[in-house]
C-alpha cells in the first residue's frame, strides 16, 4: 500500500486498491490481514487479503479472485474482532490486480476502534 503522509491516497504509484478509495470519502488506510470468503458460489473459495482502507461502512482490498458488483463475501480478522459478510460495490482492475470495495450488510459499530 503506497499512501502520502496523511493517510489518504496520494502519487503516481499508489496502489489498485488506493485509486479506488479516492471514490470513497473519508477512507483512511488500515492495512488489517482477512481471511476473504466468496459466499454463495458452488465451491467457496477463500485467500488470504490486507484491507487496504476503510470507511465506517466499507473496506477496500486487493485480491486474485474474480469478484463482481453485488458478489457477498466474508471477511475475518485473525484475532475475531472482524468477522462480517459485505457485498461488493466496485471492482477496479488494472495491470493485472483487481481492487475490490465492499459494503459491510449490516451496520458494524465502531469497527475500525476495534482494531
Amino acid at each position: 500500500m503506497r499512501t502520502n503522509t496523511n493517510g489518504n491516497a496520494g502519487s503516481d504509484q499508489e496502489s489498485s486498491a488506493a485509486k479506488l478509495a479516492a471514490l470513497f470519502p473519508g477512507a483512511k488506510a488500515v492495512g488489517l490481514p482477512v481471511r476473504l470468503t466468496r459466499m454463495g458460489a458452488a465451491l467457496s473459495r477463500s485467500e488470504n487479503a490486507v484491507i487496504e482502507f476503510a470507511t465506517s461502512r466499507e473496506v477496500l482490498f486487493v485480491c486474485s479472485s474474480p469478484l463482481e458488483f453485488a458478489d457477498r463475501v466474508r471477511l475475518q480478522s485473525s484475532d475475531g474482532l472482524l468477522d462480517e459478510e459485505a457485498s461488493v460495490v466496485a471492482v477496479r482492475y488494472h495491470e493485472g490486480d483487481v481492487a475490490v470495495a465492499v459494503r459491510f450488510l449490516r451496520r458494524v459499530a465502531n469497527w475500525i476502534v476495534k482494531l
